[in-house]
């Protein structure tokens, strides 16, 4: 099989291709054709691995002929461009034009409204798009089905990430993923599910504080923009239990967490909104990636060691049986020696699971979303092969 891997050399594809190429493969992979505009990376990545199924093409986006190359002929295109950069909408449509199935890793529900409304399109072409397929949206998705298929009537799901750092505090900013992805959890309005309905609601409102086991301790979520919330509450399974509501929450680390309030505050929340500095205009973003980045570099031998934990669970209420029934999923991510080498194992292992379940079994064409799409059984099985600890609760 040929996979297309747009984005191939950044922080997820450079993951993923190293998912796809380990012994945790379940698919015959002949060739992978990292995509990415920076040879050195690319070149990298393939010294590292070793891998000789790995073709390295140069590859600008904006080149709708280049774009349809790189994709014609391969079994699945994955999208790891990142969704902000505003490409989103043009690979997903270069991938139906090819008749090539096609996956991403989400982007705060940007463009899933727009892309889920060509489903007949993709149905009747007979291709595949299966969109939001990383940690959070794609596996919080699979973790929302596991609990909706406990239970008879539904009548909330609340979904939430908590991540914390253990080891010594760091004194340099190092974002979490995209600074531009962490500056929109914290500075654009949400939509989440209340009353049976979609609303919207205020940046970094919702504030609702749980009692976790260490290392998280005491956390308090927050709403913030995804995509889980506009397709899990409108599932096929889920939306005729009666759900009248479903939330996602965030929380990032402690001291990290009131950084990126501090920058939204000062004014980086409108990070694509060009200001004038000496008669130049440029971006806040850019000026931020470029300092942060810069920041990284002079104070690398500042930067201690640091343990990643996160989890991901969803709480259910409802009925089972006719009677009344809580029931909590919920995946944890500790520190393993095997996601040293990902900048995010979570996002892009999960980013790999999805591609090849979609290519190891018959294909729906249409487009579809995480919980619509995947099985739970199936799907949890390949994350324990990952070392991803599954747990469930029922009260």
């Amino acid at each position: 099989m040929i996979i297309t891997l747009l984005g191939g050399a950044g922080f997820m594809g450079a993951g993923i291709v190293r998912d796809l190429v380990s012994d945790r493969a379940t698919v015959d992979i002949t060739a992978i054709r990292v995509c990415d505009a920076s040879r050195d990376k690319m070149e990298a990545l393939k010294d590292e691995l070793g891998d000789a199924r790995l073709k390295l093409i140069d590859l600008d986006v904006t080149d709708a002929a280049a774009l349809a190359a790189v994709i014609t002929g391969a079994d699945i295109c994955i999208n790891c461009v990142p969704t902000l950069l505003g490409f989103q909408m043009a690979i997903f449509e270069a991938a139906l034009a090819a008749r090539v199935a096609y996956i991403d890793l989400g982007g705060l529900g940007t463009f899933t409204v727009k892309q889920l409304a060509e489903h007949e399109r993709f149905k009747a072409a007979g291709v595949t798009a299966v969109i939001g397929v990383g940690a959070d949206p794609g596996m919080s998705n699979v973790i929302c089905r596991a609990v909706a298929d406990e239970l008879d009537e539904i009548d909330k799901i609340n979904l939430y990430w908590a991540a914390e750092l253990v080891g010594d505090e760091n004194p340099v900013l190092v974002p979490p993923y995209s600074v531009s992805t962490v500056l929109a959890e914290y500075a654009h309005e949400s939509t989440q599910f209340y009353g049976g309905k979609h609303v919207t609601c205020p940046p970094m409102s919702g504030s609702e504080f749980l009692d976790l086991p260490e290392p998280w301790g005491r956390c308090e979520f927050m709403h913030s923009p995804h995509s889980e919330q506009l397709t899990v509450p409108l599932a096929d399974g889920i939306k005729e239990k009666g759900i009248q509501e479903f939330s996602w929450k965030l929380h990032l680390p402690h001291r990290e967490h009131e950084a990126w309030v501090g920058l939204v505050k000062a004014g980086f929340g409108d990070f694509n909104e060009p200001v004038e500095v000496g008669g130049v205009k440029v971006r806040p973003l850019d000026v931020l990636n470029k300092v942060i980045e810069r920041n990284i570099k002079k104070n690398a031998d500042r930067i201690p060691a640091q343990d990643s934990h996160e989890i991901h669970f969803a709480i259910g209420k409802g009925r089972k049986d006719g009677v009344e029934t809580t029931v909590t999923v919920e995946v944890v991510v500790k520190p393993d020696a095997l996601y040293a080498p990902y900048v995010d194992a979570c996002t892009s292992m999960n980013g790999s699971i999805a591609a090849q379940l979609i290519l190891a079994n018959p294909k729906r064409p249409g487009v579809w979303a995480p919980e619509e799409y995947f099985d739970v059984s199936t799907y949890f099985k390949e994350l324990e092969k990952r070392r991803f600890q599954i747990s469930t609760r029922r009260s």
